[in-house]
């Protein structure tokens, strides 16, 4: 039983790049869960390369636009060192990545369990809470053995959602293909 109205434009834009590119998430997460260690790496050096090109950009644009105030300096500085510092020392900056996915993950698991209690008796608060749980765990994880289990728990988690998320887009286009008329 579907409840909300079907946007038929939004449904028409999917085509069959989406099974490429659901196949495509597929085999880079099960890369990622096969060797957690190169995927935590590869996510540290890619949000330090981020964070660079990123300080570059405010750099540029500070520089043009109020080249004079000191504290407009502050972002971009920040931006660029922290985002050298994971370029040259890629294994702390997936300590770092893995505490921020840890506070990230109890953030969730508080509003999850706020949520649950804001829509309960109604359907779905248990699967709310459940979600909540399942985050305080997966956080309790990364803070016990921090930072020593950042090393495979960032690749892991990362894998784990690019492989959920490349069979969700794998599952849309075959439906929406098997919709489609020929």
């Amino acid at each position: 039983m579907n409840i909300l109205p079907i946007d038929k434009k939004v449904l028409d834009k999917f085509g069959p790049y989406t099974l490429i590119t659901g196949i495509l998430l597929i085999v880079l997460g099960t890369a990622g869960i096969l060797l957690p260690g190169v995927m935590s790496l590869s996510t540290a050096l890619f949000v330090g390369w981020l964070m660079l090109i990123g300080g570059i950009l405010w750099a540029v644009h500070t520089y043009k636009y109020s080249p004079n105030n000191i504290m407009d300096w502050l972002k971009p500085a920040l931006l660029f060192i922290i985002g050298g510092l994971m370029l040259f020392y890629p294994v702390l900056g997936v300590e770092a990545v893995g505490l921020l996915m840890a506070v990230y993950l109890l953030l969730d698991a508080m509003h999850s369990f706020a949520l649950a209690q804001s829509i309960y008796p109604a359907k779905g608060w248990g699967w709310m809470t459940f979600n909540g749980v399942v985050s305080v765990l997966l956080a309790t994880l990364f803070l016990i053995g921090w930072s020593a289990t950042s090393l495979w728990l960032v690749g892991l988690y990362v894998g784990i959602s690019l492989l959920l998320d490349g069979w969700a887009l794998v599952a849309i286009g075959w439906i929406l293909r098997k919709d489609k008329p020929s």
